[in-house]
Parts: C-alpha cells; sequence; structure tokens
C-alpha cells in the first residue's frame, strides 16, 4: 500500500479536528456546569511563557489549514495572512486575534475542518516535491512538500492539540485518551 499526500494530510487533520471540536465543547459544558468564566478558561495556560488555550486551538486549526493551501500550490490571500499562518512565527502579533468565547472557537475549528476537507486527492497528492516558501520575522524558511508536511507541519499541528489537551486537563476538565485520539480507530478481537 502507498502512502499520498492527501492520505497523511487531509484525513489526519479532519479527524484531529474533530477530535479538537469535540474537546473545545467539553471544556464550554465544564465552564458552564463550574461556574468558570469563559474568558478565563479561554486565557488558560500551562506557563506564562506559553500561548493560552485559545491560541493554541486557533494555531492548530489556522496551521491545518494553511498546509493544505501551501500543499495544494496555493497562496495565503495575502502573505501575511494571519488566519493561514503555519505554526508558531514566534510571535503572537503573526496569529489571527484570538476567540473571546467557546462558540468563536468551536467555529473555527468547523470551518478548519470544512475548509481542509475541501481539497480533494488531485490537488495533493504529487505535492511531495513542490516548494513552499514561508517567511517568519524577516527569515525566509524554503521546504519541499513531503518534508514540510512530515517534519514541520504534522508535529506542529500534533503539539498544539496536544498543549490544549494539556491545559484543560490542567484545570479540571475530564478528558480522556479518546478524546485526544477518537474512536473508531480500531475493533476488538
Amino acid at each position: 500500500m502507498t502512502l499520498s499526500m492527501y492520505d497523511i494530510s487531509v484525513p489526519v487533520f479532519t479527524r484531529m479536528l474533530g477530535n479538537l471540536a469535540g474537546i473545545v465543547d467539553k471544556a464550554a459544558a465544564h465552564a458552564r456546569a463550574s461556574d468558570l468564566q469563559e474568558a478565563r478558561l479561554l486565557d488558560a495556560r500551562l506557563h506564562v511563557t506559553m500561548f493560552p488555550l485559545a491560541t493554541q486551538v486557533q494555531i492548530a486549526a489556522d496551521g491545518a489549514r494553511g498546509t493544505v493551501l501551501r500543499l495544494a500550490g496555493r497562496q495565503p490571500p495575502t502573505p501575511d495572512a494571519p488566519d493561514f499562518a503555519v505554526f508558531n512565527r514566534g510571535d503572537p502579533r503573526g496569529f489571527a486575534p484570538v476567540a473571546d468565547s467557546f462558540a468563536e472557537l468551536a467555529a473555527r475549528v468547523q470551518r478548519a475542518v470544512a475548509e481542509v476537507d475541501g481539497y480533494s486527492r488531485e490537488q495533493l497528492d504529487g505535492s511531495e516535491e513542490r516548494p513552499i516558501t514561508l517567511t517568519m520575522h524577516g527569515r525566509t524558511r524554503c521546504f519541499t512538500g513531503l518534508p514540510f508536511l512530515l517534519h514541520y507541519s504534522l508535529p506542529n499541528f500534533y503539539f498544539h492539540i496536544t498543549t490544549a489537551y494539556a491545559i484543560l486537563r490542567h484545570v479540571g476538565v475530564p478528558l480522556g485518551k479518546n478524546d485526544y485520539h477518537g474512536t473508531g480507530l480500531f475493533t476488538e478481537a
């Protein structure tokens, strides 16, 4: 069996973003049940030097969108479009404004799922050698498609989803491993 660029991007991003949407929904329910202020939970972080929950979720959603857009050979609407940022530019100003509510954050994740899922196999397959150039802080990083996806985008994507999950576990949201990786991955023997 051969894996294609489509197989290792679109289904991975859409599945994990779907799981992230479920995690965000559980966080919203926990906030309501615990009388926690949404803003306080959205701003929760593991360490003062790390981005807060809302930013972690947005980076995962926007990074997935930006990755498939570039693998398909397209460019963001503007060179520095913050909602097509591909993961950490190292500067919070490099990202779109942070969501003010769980509803807004969940909508952003759902829009990302719909957009990523809108790419076809034909648009992404064959992008292994496609040149991809990112400019961050005046530095230009040049990739080809396969290393961009496998060694840059996917590790960053999983990092931000894992960090969002860890923040929520840390503040007491009742999450388990199935919330992170989802169900239906295997059958019982």
